[in-house]
């Protein structure tokens, strides 16, 4: 199960982890936190050191009831952000965070590997043939809505079900425009209650049916900080605990904002697996 990332074959059957680097002031956890260059080029070099294969850029939240950021705005943030982090570590896989087809497209002319879309095109009609144009490897999350709308539109008859009506029906038509590398994301958070995310995370070996890689992203999540009450500061442990049920259950990628804890969970998953087998 590889992906193709600027003619380098990445081998996701042996997972691998995503640092999240937020370059909005409006993030649920570390909004506003990467302003400065020497500072993102910092944070960038840190997850790197600690094990990072790519890293995933976003400059417009993604959290319930995000502001609306212009199309413009995003480009704006995330154009200069690419090609600062590129010219330091031009060997970087860098993902962009993104569901506009311009946004996404700009971002890999500027060097960016990988599109990471919440909508699965569903937000922007033209993004699936665009990343099919492009010929890069695409991911593509569950979600219902947008940003505003979204937490009210948890109603489901089968949750899991429903879901994968929803990625056979998206893969297929990515497939229809000849895109090759698809990673599904489940969109744990994403017009889902608390126990619709835990679940998710008990079936998530569902998923495997529709043989392609699966990306997690649990890191500080309301499901874990909300159900323990305490803040997203503190939900690094749980963040753990649930990556490793991940690993077990399937997952490829964990995108993550603590990489080093990640790597760690990777390592000693594997170990678990192969004494298992």
């Amino acid at each position: 199960m590889t992906i193709n990332c600027k003619g380098n074959l990445i081998d996701l059957s042996i997972p691998k982890v995503m640092g999240i680097l937020n370059i909005t002031p409006d993030s649920f956890y570390d909004g506003g936190k990467y302003k400065e260059e020497f500072v993102i080029l910092n944070q960038v070099e840190k997850m790197l050191n600690d094990g990072a294969t790519f890293i995933d850029v976003g400059a417009y939240s993604s959290k319930p009831g995000a502001e609306f950021v212009s199309e413009e705005e995003e480009l704006n943030r995330v154009l200069p952000v690419i090609e600062l982090v590129l010219a330091k570590f031009p060997e970087l896989i860098l993902s962009v965070d993104t569901f506009r087809s311009t946004v996404a497209e700009k971002a890999i002319e500027y060097g960016a590997a990988i599109v990471n879309d919440i909508s699965a095109g569903m937000l922007d009609e033209k993004m699936l043939e665009t990343v099919a144009c492009l010929q890069v490897p695409y991911i593509m999350m569950h979600m219902k809505g947008n940003q505003q709308t979204m937490q009210s539109l948890t109603d489901y008859d089968d949750l899991v079900k429903e879901m994968m009506f929803y990625f056979s029906e998206r893969i297929q038509k990515a497939r229809n425009f000849g895109l090759n590398d698809i990673i599904i994301d489940p969109g744990f958070g994403f017009a889902k209650t608390l126990e619709h995310n835990y679940e998710l995370l008990q079936k998530l070996d569902y998923f495997s049916i529709l043989e392609l890689p699966i990306l997690v992203g649990l890191s500080r999540k309301s499901m874990i900080y909300k159900f323990l009450e305490i803040s997203p500061k503190e939900a690094l442990n749980g963040t753990s605990i649930l990556n490793t049920i991940a690993l077990q259950k399937g997952a490829s990628i964990l995108r993550v904002h603590d990489v080093k804890e990640a790597v760690e969970c990777l390592k000693l998953s594997e170990m678990f697996r192969k004494k298992r087998n």
